[in-house]
């Protein structure tokens, strides 16, 4: 096999979009996926016909001129996808006892106009709100396609509490919830979420929110394809298990049929953690791999996938959050008994949009309540049973979640034709976590370094790429594939052009 100039290690959006960056400024990319289908959590999986989504329900910024439109514009990506905006009033956040919906809405002025209206005396707040999310949002350049930024404005943005924020602009229990009502679009905690992480997440969709028609893989599969167009290679169904050390530069990849792959430059999509195993280089100090190893990861997932059947449920092209009074920022902390402590509801469309064909249910799940099973494998390039006991804890789970869901949305069973299930197991197997994490590390307020990753490493031909380094989802993972790509031409003037695509 020939010499590339980049070796990347695994296909999720930060290193399809270093990727393609990188064939875009001349270099020959080589990319290796351990699945049979890339994209990391772009990937899709089709259930009696239904395509349904592993992780991408809907994207934000997707308007011209707004961030993630030019990035995608520039890749090339704008004109080749199947999207579909979603209603003005983009999510309904659902609360324990309160027969209403209250509706988050695309756009910042009818988002302000529709809170003032549920909560007229709050007027002063929201607009505090408002005026403080987008204020965040300008602390960050590249969030912003810049390049120069102040330092210290993004260092002091980084030290605020999400939750002490919202508990400071208003004293309205229910304005608080539904402000923090779709949280787990970032897995946010009390204790520790910082506003950064909100304000970046939720400015996104508020500035407009886009369904992705026939599945997330759209976006991984025409990536893909710009990299072959470019003369690079894409190698699937092969797993990288050890980057080869030649004095203080990676030499090359040996991958799981024993094969190798030679290359000048490597970038790591995987955790920084599974990075430095596959790594033995004196170079990474000891304490840098206990980092990495004891690094806290955000919670895991449990979902529960509908079927419907035919022409029972109307199709809405919005998505629902609930959780039990007082705990949208506890979710994590369930018990055997109250869990779960809220859930996410997204649709997927028919073919006319008329009625829904299936409905995807999320709820957190720790991996602890897995952990029986930890020691099994299963994927579609390698099949493995779990067992009856494991079986029986997903349908436990799934009647446990319909019931809580029930109770918003009655006789939702009469509408279901079957049902299928994932757990952290599943998001472990497929995207090479160790535990199924949804969002990478725990972004902390009270230590906002202290897990953040540089893209790059000890060895200076090594770099990492993905959620670990910035933001998670589809922008903050393009964004880190942007921040990732800097490091390794030692050039940012692509931003100028992503900015003018």
């Amino acid at each position: 096999m020939k010499k590339f100039d980049v070796l990347i290690v695994g296909t999720g959006m930060g290193g399809l979009v270093c990727g393609n960056i990188l064939s875009k400024e001349g270099y020959q990319v080589c990319m290796v996926e351990k699945n049979k289908q890339p994209g990391g959590s772009l990937q899709i999986y089709v259930r009696d016909k239904v395509i349904f989504d592993s992780g991408v329900h809907y994207i934000g910024g997707l308007d011209p001129g707004q961030n993630l439109y030019q990035i995608f514009k520039w890749l090339g990506l704008m004109d080749r996808l199947r999207l579909e905006k979603m209603d003005p009033a983009f999510d309904r956040i659902l609360l324990e006892g309160d027969e209403k919906e209250y509706r988050i809405m695309q756009g910042y002025q009818a988002f302000e106009q529709e809170m003032i209206r549920e909560f007229p005396l709050e007027e002063k707040g929201i607009r505090q709100y408002l005026l403080t999310i987008r204020d965040i949002c300008d602390r960050f350049p590249l969030y912003r396609l810049r390049v120069e930024g102040s330092v210290e404005k993004k260092e002091e943005a980084m030290v605020v509490s999400a939750k002490k924020f919202i508990e400071s602009i208003t004293r309205d229990e229910k304005l608080r919830a539904v402000l923090a009502g779709n949280n787990m679009l970032y897995a946010g905690s009390g204790e520790e979420t910082p506003l950064y992480i909100h304000a970046l997440t939720v400015n996104s969709y508020m500035e407009s929110a886009w369904r992705v028609l026939d599945g997330g893989s759209q976006i991984a599969n025409i990536l893909v394809q710009n990299i072959r167009a470019a003369g690079g290679m894409i190698i699937k169904n092969r797993e990288v298990k050890k980057l080869v050390m030649e004095g203080t530069r990676v030499r090359s990849a040996i991958l799981s049929d024993g094969s190798s792959v030679q290359a000048d430059l490597f970038v790591s999509n995987t955790s920084p953690a599974n990075t430095y195993r596959m790594t033995d280089s004196s170079l990474i100090r000891p304490v840098t791999r206990k980092r990495m190893e004891t690094m806290r990861t955000t919670v895991s997932s449990f979902i529960l996938n509908i079927v419907f059947k035919k022409d029972r449920v109307p199709y809405f092209k919005h998505n629902y959050y609930y959780h039990k009074t007082g705990k949208v920022w506890e979710m994590e902390g369930y018990t055997e008994k109250d869990w779960p402590l809220g859930y996410a509801v997204y649709l997927s469309p028919g073919a006319k949009n008329e009625y829904a064909t299936g409905m995807t249910i999320f709820a957190y799940m720790r991996y602890e309540e897995v952990r029986p099973w930890a020691s099994s494998f299963n994927t579609v390039s390698s099949k493995q049973i779990r067992g009856e006991a494991y079986e029986a804890f997903k349908h436990q789970k799934a009647e446990q979640l319909l019931n809580r869901v029930e109770e918003k949305f009655p006789g939702l069973r009469n509408s279901i034709l079957r049902t299928y299930t994932s757990t952290p197991l599943t998001f472990r197997d497929y995207l090479g976590s160790d535990d199924g994490n949804l969002y990478g590390s725990v972004k902390d307020y009270q230590n906002p370094l202290g897990n953040l990753v540089s893209p790059k490493t000890r060895i200076p031909n090594l770099f990492l790429t993905g959620q670990y380094l910035n933001l998670h989802g589809i922008l903050g993972t393009a964004i880190s594939g942007l921040i990732t790509s800097i490091a390794v031409t030692g050039r940012d003037d692509f931003i100028e052009k992503i900015r003018n695509a």
